[in-house]
């Protein structure tokens, strides 16, 4: 009797079939009548006792048609393990058979030299595809060359491959909420070890297409333990998807839309299948005909890029990120279309193309014209004519502007970008993904991993960098993410064509910080900036090299002919290095984000029920702990907004050493972008910090700056720019006073009648959820009463504006002053911030303790006129000193309240991330 596991589901012949053909295509094998055939042959085998070895216990008797009572799991090992054995047996028993020959199974082929390449589909009407190469086939001496270039990689695999994976119980909850496996109850039924080893097993099944004798298994272990020890992690979407039906692993696309109405929604439909399955999109919407001009087809006008913008982003809005996150745009206009003003101020007012981040394309031409007080040309892409004659330096001026005030837009440099574009052949580069890291052609994509840094130091008395452990995890980096390219289930495929063309990969860094920190180097010196170019300029080098190697085995990719390569060195990759955000991946490996300095020493972080919690930087820790000055009530202080300055007993060479976000100056992050920038083949993720009180005039100084020093682009946050702080890092200005002598308890404090007639007025303001109407009406006491009304809103947004005025109104009646009322509401934050004639609205209830300050503040009656800007002096030039926000070493680029779990929201590596439970909105 065939016995029948306890616990494990049936799993029916359709689902068996679902599972052989993921696995196949993991393993290069696209063609469906050979998967078919496989299925139907590996099915029958199953169904037969003695088929598969040590499977017999699963085989019904002869004859019958059960239910197979086996896991998924060991499902797949089944067909891993048939697949294998269906390749080898091809190579050792060529087929001979006419019968067999017409079949064409897949283990039917005679063996060969050649190695199959990945399937690639056919190219959209983009442009002819260039001849690919072939690749090399796999002799010993290739193995020798590859052996004698990586003298390393045989000492780093001696390495031990730890049983468990040493994870912070920040990581862990964070793994569990977004990358662990889960049931239909959202339940984890993987763990973290399970999750790495999912990942590990599909990437390295590619291996096969190039070598299908080499050992597998090992290569596995090997890209396990470099993840398992926390050394070099991939982009997210690899840790969710592979291995599991979904199967997209890139992180960032590039989609085009030309002047055409089909064309447009063509790409608000990719971009809707591109965000469920994980994936972030950036466009130039600078093919589109400007605003108002005539369209023959219809004798209508054109709507305008800005426009169709809003289509993009309604559709992001509604499509979440394959069950995990909300889709992130980018939007980039050129500096020369007739729409730019517009495009400049699309975000300025509240709620707007909440979804987008935004970039102006600036060409050389326009910076020099800039500099030289200079006019340039706004042409009409549609016809190449010229609209207009702008000066430069006016456009500019409304960039830097609006850059100050809201943090849009950025500014990508555009011929730099192509002066860097590896395949020129293949078209010019338009636009990049969200995040500006990545500038890629229309249909590409890039899949992203990270070194961990802080991981890369050694101890021989003194502290080092591990030059030969970072070159070993550099090149088995690159070839982890060239195998991902082969594996990769892309969302279309006119992505899947052009990024096999390309096979772009973007290795990077997390954990910088960290590295120098334990090197005993501060951010802000010039030893870290000699770091920074000792350390990129090694990793640029050696995954160049692991690059070549690869090309010398596997082939160059196949749009090689034409690219910056051809004819000088042969390449796998035609981009290998960026410097992406790393929020999430940083929390899971423990160290610091990308690049960036640490955002704080301390922080509290909201725990699941509802306690609080402060999170220490576990450098600073041991730090203070060797040094004898760690106590509770500082970390607690320190959390809370208090500066290590303040802190006598912190010797100075800590408190240098320790240098958090927001004293390190623009100019400082500037230079440090730079010599990233100046080796790294794609882009720097980063972003320059500023104080509330910087002028428009500093941020004018570093995009100029920038533009010097070769970056590629640049994005900026000035304090107070999108938000105020969601937590208080100010100081009490007086002590409190000692506490009187106990008193008799007062009498119970009761609201004041309500008058039959009252006066008052109504405010408009708008929010992060519509515009909300606030209703103030008073007696002759003062504000007797508060209402309030949301737009369209309703159910529980209503009824709980409606309780907070209730109680606002019972408050006032029974005698609290105004102040106090306004105080209570003013900061409380919910996940959509908004922005109102220059001022940052948290929240429905900071709305109206907006409105009561109005009230106050216009002695007693009605001030509707607009208040200077909130950090200004009141004559509009934005140089006033801001008062309330004392200059403290919690980092000032918190921006709101994390939507998911209420801690600090921080605006890093040009993206918001919660150091909390990795909520992003990248």
């Amino acid at each position: 009797m065939t016995p029948q596991p306890s616990g494990k589901p049936l799993v029916d012949k359709n689902r068996i079939a679902s599972i052989i053909f993921n696995q196949a295509s993991a393993m290069g094998i696209a063609d469906r009548g050979k998967i078919e055939e496989m299925t139907r042959s590996i099915i029958e085998k199953l169904e037969k006792p003695s088929v598969l070895p040590g499977m017999e216990a699963f085989a019904p008797p002869s004859g019958t048609r059960l239910p197979i009572a086996v896991t998924e799991n060991e499902i797949e090992n089944m067909v891993k393990d048939a697949v294998e054995g269906v390749k080898s047996d091809a190579e050792a028993h060529p087929s001979t058979s006419s019968h067999d020959s017409d079949r064409g199974g897949a283990g039917q082929t005679e063996a060969t030299d050649e190695i199959p390449k990945p399937p690639t589909p056919p190219l959209p009407p983009l442009q002819a595809a260039p001849v690919a190469n072939t690749p090399k086939p796999v002799t010993e001496e290739n193995k020798v060359v590859i052996a004698v270039k990586t003298k390393n990689v045989k000492a780093m695999k001696k390495q031990p491959i730890p049983e468990k994976i040493g994870l912070s119980d920040n990581a862990l909850q964070v793994l569990e909420k977004r990358y662990l496996k889960k049931d239909k109850a959202g339940k984890a039924i993987e763990k973290p070890e399970d999750m790495i080893r999912r990942v590990a097993r599909t990437i390295a099944a590619a291996e096969l297409i190039y070598d299908p004798k080499c050992d597998v298994r090992s290569i596995e272990d090997e890209f396990y333990g470099l993840m398992a020890r926390l050394e070099f992690l991939p982009n997210s979407p690899t840790l969710m998807n592979a291995g599991r039906e979904l199967g997209q692993l890139s992180a960032c696309f590039v989609l085009p839309i030309d002047d055409a109405i089909e064309s447009i929604f063509d790409a608000v439909k990719h971009t809707a299948m591109i965000h469920k399955s994980g994936g972030g999109t950036g466009f130039s919407f600078s093919r589109l005909r400007p605003e108002k001009d005539r369209v023959g087809s219809t004798g209508g006008v054109a709507s305008g890029p800005v426009s169709f913008m809003r289509a993009f982003d309604v559709a992001t809005d509604v499509i979440k990120q394959g069950g995990t996150r909300r889709g992130a745009n980018m939007a980039i206009l050129s500096v020369d279309h007739p729409d730019i003003e517009r495009f400049i101020k699309a975000k300025q007012t509240a709620g707007v193309l909440t979804n987008f981040n935004l970039s102006v394309a600036v060409t050389d031409a326009f910076m020099e014209a800039v500099r030289n007080n200079g006019e340039y040309e706004l042409k009409n892409p549609h016809n190449g004519e010229v609209v207009e004659k702008k000066k430069a330096r006016d456009i500019f001026d409304q960039i830097v502007n609006l850059a100050w005030k809201t943090g849009d837009p950025g500014v990508v440099f555009i011929d730099r970008i192509n002066a860097g574009n590896p395949t020129p052949q293949l078209g010019k580069i338009e636009s990049t993904n969200p995040c500006g890291e990545q500038p890629l052609l229309p249909y590409e994509s890039c899949n992203l991993g990270s070194i961990n840094l802080s991981k890369m130091v050694k101890s021989n008395g003194k502290k080092t960098i591990d030059y030969d452990k970072l070159g070993y995890t550099v090149r088995t980096a690159v070839r982890f993410l060239d195998d991902v390219i082969d594996v990769n289930k892309f969302p279309l495929p006119q992505i899947a064509e052009r990024t096999r063309q390309t096979r772009k990969i973007g290795l990077g860094v997390m954990g910088f910080a960290d590295m120098l920190i334990d090197l005993g180097i501060a951010y802000d010196s010039p030893a870290a900036l000699d770091t920074a170019e000792a350390v990129m300029g090694f990793i640029e080098s050696e995954s160049h090299k692991a690059s070549e190697e690869l090309a010398a085995i596997r082939g160059t990719f196949p749009a090689y002919d034409g690219s910056v390569y051809d004819g000088k060195v042969k390449m796998r990759n035609a981009s290998c290095t960026t410097i992406a955000p790393t929020g999430t991946l940083s929390i899971i490996a423990g160290c610091s984000s990308g690049i960036e300095p640490h955002f704080a020493l301390c922080f509290t972080r909201n725990i699941m029920d509802g306690t609080k919690m402060v999170e220490v930087n576990p450098y600073f820790e041991r730090a203070s702990v060797e040094g004898g000055f760690f106590s509770k009530e500082m970390m607690e202080k320190l959390a809370g907004g208090a500066h290590l300055e303040e802190f006598a007993n912190v010797p100075e060479a800590v408190k240098k050493l320790f240098v958090t976000a927001h004293q390190i100056t623009p100019e400082g992050h500037v230079k440090m972008q730079a010599v990233f920038q100046k080796y790294t083949d794609n882009a720097v993720s980063k972003t320059v910090n500023f104080p509330a009180n910087a002028t428009v005039a500093d941020v004018d100084k570093v995009y100029l700056m920038a533009f010097d020093d070769k970056l590629k682009g640049i994005t900026i946050y000035r304090d107070g720019c999108k938000a105020d702080q969601p937590m208080s890092t100010g100081k009490t200005e007086a002590k409190a006073e000692a506490a009187p002598a106990p008193a008799a308890p007062p009498k119970p404090v009761g609201p004041r009648e309500r008058a039959k007639v009252t006066t008052g007025f109504t405010e408009k303001v708008k929010t992060g959820c519509g515009n909300i109407y606030i209703t103030i009406n008073t007696d002759e006491t003062g504000i007797c009463e508060v209402f309030s009304h949301l737009g369209k809103a309703g159910g529980c947004a209503t009824a709980q504006l409606e309780s907070t005025c209730r109680l606002v109104s019972l408050a006032l009646r029974s005698g609290v002053p105004v102040d106090t009322v306004a105080k209570q509401l003013k900061g409380i934050r919910c996940p959509s911030i908004a922005w109102d004639a220059g001022k940052s609205v948290l929240s429905c209830a900071d709305a109206i303790a907006t409105v009561l300050e109005n009230y106050i503040a216009s002695g007693m009656s009605v001030k509707l006129e607009t208040k200077a800007e909130h950090n200004g002096n009141g004559n509009g030039n934005g140089n006033g000193e801001k008062k309330v926000i004392k200059d403290f070493g919690l980092v000032k680029n918190i921006a709101g309240q994390c939507v998911e779990c209420g801690s600090i929201l921080v605006y890093q590596e040009g993206c918001f991330i919660c150091p909390g439970c990795g909520f992003t909105k990248c």
